[in-house]
């Protein structure tokens, strides 16, 4: 009776052992459909060592893929209800708009995209700030809630990349990257008179899409905050440029891939986006009338004072 309680034991282990053909197959399609967003959750959350050539989140990945195949090959006799579980999870996330199959491909696009062409910090930390020189004149000079200014920023919004679809959470920074493209390919410099600053404020620079360094900052600073946009102005020696705030790191990582890959492809070709952290590690890129995409090389790096449109 022990000898066959034993043998059927023996017979039903290896009988739970027999490979068939296309279960190797199986386990790895499932190995790389759970792998990706998991590796995805874990990139946005563990802290990044900046190891080179991104060691550290291609390490990540492989433990990552090791472990899932490792699981998946000790419950291969639930893998098809795992691949079920999986398929309608996604499949929810599709239907109600949330995170479905199409949120997985652009989540893992940005992240490789931006792993290969990696944005480039100036200054980490902005702080022990000079006060911002004629901040009262052109704080009362960005007239956001202009007509005229409210109406070319939509004008700008209606006229460049209004077929972007699927990024919906980064609708406003499109929309303010439709902005910089309207101002920036029209813009024409033309410097102040010689005995002090002439500070235009924004309807007043629209007329000709004309002006200095303020004149741009203050017409670009009230543009993008017309459409909901958080604008900065940067003070450096002798110069003012404006910036907009994108977020966080991840955040960092879908503009970049945006700008680089739909929005600005030419003029970024071989470049990297240059962009500053605040002290609450938040992301600003450059938007001066010297670059030619969002996150464009600084005219000058030094910064002696910042004011942001809240």
């Amino acid at each position: 009776m022990i000898n066959f309680k034993n043998l059927t034991f023996q017979n039903i282990k290896q009988k739970l052992q027999v490979k068939k053909p296309w279960d190797d197959v199986i386990i790895f399609v499932l190995n790389i459909l759970i792998s990706i967003p998991s590796f995805l959750i874990a990139h946005e959350n563990l802290i990044e060592l900046n190891w080179e050539f991104n060691l550290d989140r291609i390490l990540l990945f492989i433990l990552i893929v090791v472990a899932t195949q490792l699981i998946l090959r000790l419950l291969r006799t639930v893998i098809i209800i795992c691949i079920v579980i999986y398929i309608l999870v996604l499949v929810y996330g599709t239907v109600l708009g949330n995170y479905g199959f199409e949120s997985v491909y652009e989540d893992y696009d940005s992240m490789i995209y931006t792993m290969s062409n990696n944005p480039n910090p100036q200054d980490i930390i902005i702080s022990k700030l000079l006060p911002f020189p004629n901040k009262s004149k052109i704080l009362r000079a960005i007239e956001y809630k202009n007509p005229k200014v409210r109406n070319f920023a939509v004008m700008a919004v209606n006229k460049n990349f209004k077929n972007i679809k699927g990024y919906s959470d980064y609708r406003t920074i499109i929309q303010c990257f439709a902005v910089f493209k309207e101002i920036n390919s029209r813009w024409n410099y033309v410097s102040d008179p010689k005995d002090g600053d002439y500070i235009a404020t924004a309807s007043e620079s629209l007329e000709f899409l004309s002006g200095d360094c303020d004149d741009h900052s203050i017409l670009m600073a009230a543009c993008v905050r017309a459409i909901g946009g958080t604008p900065r102005l940067i003070h450096t020696k002798g110069h003012i440029y404006p910036e907009i705030l994108i977020g966080t790191m991840n955040d960092l990582e879908t503009a970049n891939f945006l700008i680089k890959n739909k929005l600005f492809v030419k003029e970024s070709h071989g470049q990297q986006l240059h962009y500053h952290i605040d002290e609450r590690n938040q992301i600003w890129l450059n938007l001066d009338y010297t670059a030619k995409y969002p996150g464009g090389p600084f005219m000058s790096e030094e910064i002696l004072g910042a004011l942001t449109l809240n």
